[in-house]
């Protein structure tokens, strides 16, 4: 949807890119782009101490190897402070059967799958890399109110009157987001009718760098190890109508809850302060890209937390981006230019869908308990237990170094 630009506005600030929503990922793509030094202007409505408070966002994020790089490659990493928690092993197992899959780090490589973040911890370190880039403009706390594109820039709008001018403008603002809107851009979604319970335990035995994905017949329940041993974050799948009851239960209650799904293997777990509750579902953008405007991450596409992909796919998606547009800046084009966006466009669709695709499956496959589906899925993951290709496969893909990686996956300069 074009609207033109009325050539008499002067903007309060110019830059290259302008990326609306200051989430995970757009901070990220701020982050790499201004590594690069590119003229970034970032839009973010919430504060940054607002968003630094525990009760804020209490879910952790499960950063792959690759995504590790792209953090490493947009100086973010090292602004962590030993905040992160290594995943060494992970181990798949349907309710209480015997058969199970159990990834090994050590049989791809000396490297983790992945980390264990809590997501307060990841933002502290983005607010802390934005403030060593000169190039990049943090504006916050406030919200767009409108944006006009054209073929010879973008303005966009403030609620506080101010306007920003750029070639490029993203669309990071999540599941409702305002760009994908503005552009007219459909979206196919659909619920679970599941919620994730999010909390944070802390237990008598390590957990020795150990995920485990225990499948029920409500929705997985996720142990992620999280930094120091001995604290483990869950992410618990559970139906939307039975939510309510468990977010209202006294302490003493959910911890018996959460005892009896963890099992013995940790001792005795105490829950951690506070406890959220997000809806589950899938989304997708029919294109990500629109005239001057790309969409990334939840802006474009949403997923079950089933495999622990969802920020890493939007990572990926910043690293791509980030690189059609340095790229295209060093060579004196236009970012926004249509040829360039359709790049972005081309390289991020397959890996995005067909991850869509496995996890609405997997979801599907696993949130029951009908008994032939049962032995099935139990007898399949004990068949890919015992098969060293396929399983180096699948662990290649959870550290998501599987396919045609932009250069930051690589560890690579952009």
């Amino acid at each position: 949807m074009e609207t033109q630009i009325p050539p008499s506005l002067i903007p309060d600030h110019a830059g290259d890119v302008i990326i609306v929503g200051g989430g995970l990922a757009g901070l990220s793509l701020a982050c790499a782009l201004g590594t690069a030094g590119v003229a970034t202007l970032v839009v973010d409505r919430d504060p940054p101490e607002q968003q630094l408070e525990p009760e804020f966002d209490g879910r952790t994020t499960a950063i792959s190897y690759g995504s590790a790089m792209v953090l490493e490659g947009a100086g973010i990493w090292r602004h962590l402070d030993g905040q992160v928690g290594p995943m060494l092993d992970i181990r798949v197992t349907d309710q209480n059967s015997p058969l199970f899959m159990h990834y090994d780090h050590r049989d791809v490589g000396d490297q983790p799958f992945g980390w264990i973040i809590e997501n307060r911890h990841l933002r502290q370190a983005l607010f802390r890399r934005l403030a060593e880039l000169d190039s990049v403009t943090h504006i916050t706390p406030v919200a767009v109110k409108g944006m006009a594109r054209d073929g010879s820039g973008v303005l966009v709008t403030l609620e506080d009157g101010r306007r920003l001018s750029g070639r490029l403008v993203v669309g990071a603002d999540g599941k409702k987001s305002f760009c994908r809107e503005h552009a007219g851009i459909r979206q196919i979604a659909w619920t679970y009718q599941q919620h994730a319970i999010v909390c944070s335990i802390e237990h008598e035995k390590p957990h020795g760098e150990v995920a485990v994905e225990l499948f029920l017949p409500a929705g997985p329940f996720a142990m992620l190890p999280l930094a120091g041993g001995h604290r483990t974050s869950i992410v618990w799948s559970e139906r939307s109508d039975m939510v309510d009851f468990y977010m209202g239960l006294p302490p003493e209650r959910f911890q018996a809850e959460l005892q009896s799904r963890v099992g013995d293997w940790l001792g005795r777990v105490t829950p951690i302060a506070g406890r959220w509750a997000y809806p589950l579902g899938l989304s997708h953008a029919e294109r990500y890209v629109d005239q001057r405007l790309a969409l990334v991450s939840e802006s474009a596409h949403g997923m079950h937390p089933i495999a622990g992909q969802g920020l890493n796919v939007g990572i990926r998606d910043v690293a791509a981006l980030a690189e059609v547009v340095v790229d295209a800046l060093r060579l004196g084009l236009d970012p926004g230019a249509p040829d360039v966006l359709e790049r972005y466009q081309r390289w991020r669709r397959f890996d995005t869908v067909a991850l869509l695709a496995a996890t609405d499956t997997l979801t599907r496959l696993f949130s029951n308990n009908i008994g032939p589906l049962a032995l099935a899925r139990r007898l399949g993951l004990a068949t890919v237990n015992r098969l060293p290709p396929m399983k180096k496969l699948f662990m290649r893909h959870a550290m998501g170094i599987v396919g045609e990686l932009p250069r930051l996956v690589r560890g690579e300069a952009l």
